[in-house]
């Protein structure tokens, strides 16, 4: 079963799939996103290549109908994704597509109007009809655009997956998935392994040898003519040699069973990859009557998405206390194995240099062990390239923004974040967001101007109560009893063995390069970075500060 129109997906879409009614995107980038899904389409069912995943395929159609509901514009050409790879051969019985449904509320619902209900995996594979002929099989032929297809019967007779002659001198026309086989698969721990790709590819050949002839499993998901008794429709599947059908099909009555057998069948070894389940009312019209588009007897629930389509607002780059820069994706706010995730990190500035993303691109997101966002790759390019302000990333290092300089905001607020923390001096009721306040107040200028400060400059800060300002003054207070080894790691000191820095300020301050290299444990590298540190004028004019104040060590 592969992919179809999903506009009647698109008419049930829940309100929170899209943040804003009409974003400034879908007036400006609905003929190029168009025109992207276009080409997958091509590729996809002509040419038997996927290049993004079926799941991130889905989200662009939503969003293309979703475009083009809030800002309309015309169209030139049939938006059909099946019209390139339309054969000359001619299906007995049209493939109808499939209804996508998102939820167990939505399978509930269906099921409510329906019985004599069976559920089976969605063979991740590519769809054929075989023939036979007074039980010989006699031809298969491809998908097509579900009414023409192509000729595969030269490859399919190589194929040991596919029975070639029944048990019974019977004609017959079936609908089925060729797949590649896969040991254990698990679908939830290996996804899709490429294996629709693969099939495709192999039977696409003009030659198929024996080895990859044997790699290929057929499942059968449709006998068009057949009774409408389900269980005789199974029993006689099997009785021709079409085991996997009565194997891997389940009757059901409502959606805790269906979501039993999709929990399952994700989570528990295959012979296949698969998407997803089909359900499968007994009951169908003739199959004369059969046409392309969905049916109403049987829909698709797919398995739980792990990428989705987000669209990127904005790039901002934070610069962190070692001065490191980092771009941060916003993007249009998704929803992801139930977590709805508005922001993600590049990870560094190389790397988005490399992908060159700007507000207006889409990109594919997943998770990482199942909780951080991730940046996978760019799936399409906004037309419109726009100019960012992205700081030079030879003004920011180890050893800047001990003050606030222009340009030095971020940088010194995350060495006071760092200072403050578990890492530095643990100091109680003080983050990020209470030093950004005495920054903006104009009580810090400079990493250690809090030494002095006092109630009465605290009290001129709106928003700090009475217990606040006396936790906050307590607090800074505490710091002056940190050893100094603490304060060496407050002050952010290359990381070093602990027993390197039990000394004085003195004793460090006089040690070059080459006497920390000399130490055990310490290379080149960490020597040269350890020199520099301790050697730094703006470290030592703090060394000074701290001796004043007292600090034990300075």
């Amino acid at each position: 079963m592969m992919r179809v129109l999903l506009v009647l997906l698109l008419s049930v879409l829940p309100a929170w799939v899209w943040a804003d009614d009409c974003p400034d995107q879908a007036r400006t980038q609905v003929s190029t996103l168009a025109t992207q899904i276009a080409q997958w389409d091509d590729s996809y069912h002509r040419l038997g290549h996927s290049p993004v995943s079926d799941e991130l395929y889905d989200q662009a159609r939503q969003r293309l109908a979703q475009w083009r509901r809030c800002a309309p514009t015309p169209t030139t050409a049939s938006d059909n994704p099946l019209a390139s790879s339309r054969g000359i051969l001619p299906h007995p019985f049209a493939h109808t597509g499939l209804e996508k449904l998102l939820d167990e509320k939505a399978i509930g619902a269906w099921l409510e109007t329906r019985q004599d209900v069976w559920i089976q995996p969605k063979v991740d594979g590519v769809a054929v009809t075989l023939v036979y002929r007074q039980g010989r099989l006699s031809q298969v032929i491809s998908r097509g655009d579900g009414v023409m297809g192509h000729d595969w019967s030269a490859s399919a007779r190589k194929i040991p997956g596919i029975v070639q002659q029944l048990p019974d001198p019977i004609d017959l026309v079936l609908q089925g998935e060729l797949y590649w086989r896969l040991a254990d698969h698990v679908q939830s721990i290996s996804g899709g392994l490429g294996a629709r790709s693969k099939v495709a590819g192999l039977m696409n050949r003009k030659h198929l040898n024996d080895t990859d002839a044997a790699g290929i499993g057929l499942f059968v998901w449709a006998w068009p003519a057949g009774p409408a008794a389900f269980n005789e429709h199974l029993a006689n599947l099997a009785h021709w040699g079409f085991t996997d059908t009565q194997r891997y099909t389940q009757p059901i009555n409502n959606s805790i069973e269906a979501t039993h057998w999709r929990a399952y069948w994700y989570n528990h070894p295959l012979p296949f990859a698969s998407d997803g389940v089909v359900l499968h009312q007994a009951q169908r019209p003739p199959a004369e009557r059969w046409h392309v588009t969905a049916p109403y007897w049987a829909i698709a629930w797919k398995y739980p998405v792990t990428k989705a389509l987000a669209l990127v607002r904005n790039v901002q780059f934070k610069i962190g206390r070692t001065g490191r820069i980092t771009p941060l994706l916003e993007l249009e706010p998704i929803r992801l194995d139930d977590r709805q995730i508005s922001r993600v990190s590049v990870g560094s500035l190389k790397r988005w240099q490399a992908l060159d993303i700007r507000p207006g691109d889409q990109v594919s997101i997943s998770l990482a062990g199942q909780v951080i966002p991730r940046l996978d790759e760019v799936i399409l390019r906004s037309t419109t390239r726009e100019d960012l302000s992205v700081p030079d990333p030879g003004k920011f290092h180890a050893l800047s923004c001990w003050q606030l300089d222009p340009g030095c905001e971020e940088q010194l607020l995350a060495r006071l974040t760092w200072l403050s923390s578990n890492q530095g001096l643990a100091l109680p009721h003080i983050g990020g967001e209470t030093w950004n306040v005495l920054i903006q107040a104009g009580l810090i200028a400079g990493l250690l101007d809090w030494l002095t400060l006092d109630a009465e400059e605290l009290a001129n800060i709106d928003g700090f109560g009475d217990r606040s300002r006396a936790r906050i003054l307590e607090s800074l207070h505490s710091a002056r009893q940190r050893p100094f080894t603490q304060w060496l790691k407050a002050l952010g000191v290359p990381p070093s063995a602990r027993n390197n820095l039990e000394s004085d300020w003195q004793t460090l301050v006089a040690r070059d390069t080459q006497a920390w290299q000399a130490i055990d444990g310490i290379g080149p590298g960490r020597a040269a970075q350890l020199s520099a540190f301790f050697r730094d004028p703006h470290v030592q004019a703090l060394a000074d500060t701290l001796r004043v104040a007292g600090i034990e060590g300075f």
